[in-house]
């Protein structure tokens, strides 16, 4: 068995920046699925949601270098709704597109955050 050990100072000092890419995969993935929901569903709402998370995302990545708390606080609580509205709905409905993509990604982004946010 191959064990990897990774320092915890490493792992502190890379957890911010490894953050501010999250959003932006993130961000690229909201973005894009709103886009899917309105050109399949017709569904206005996807549009705006998608579009508007993905937006302050980019913004909470933007943020995490000069303001990491603000940052970090905006890029939770948008994590944390978009989790409330997909891990319901990929328990519910046993998709994997879109639910269980979404609430995978938006349960990641919070255990990231969350890492990004204590003190190191």
């Amino acid at each position: 068995m191959v064990t990897i050990f990774i320092p915890l100072g490493l792992l502190a000092k890379a957890i911010v920046p490894l953050t501010k890419g999250y959003y932006l995969v993130f961000a690229a993935f909201s973005i894009i699925g709103g886009i899917m929901g309105f050109v399949k569903a017709k569904s206005t709402v996807s549009l705006i949601a998608g579009v508007a998370s993905g937006v302050i995302l980019i913004a909470a990545s933007y943020m995490l270098r000069e303001r990491p708390i603000l940052g970090g606080v905006i890029g939770l609580c948008v994590s944390v709704l978009l989790a409330g509205k997909f891990v319901p709905d990929y328990v519910h409905k046993k998709a994997f597109v879109p639910g269980g993509l979404m609430a995978f990604l938006s349960l990641l982004s919070i255990v990231l955050t969350i890492l990004a946010l204590l003190p190191k």
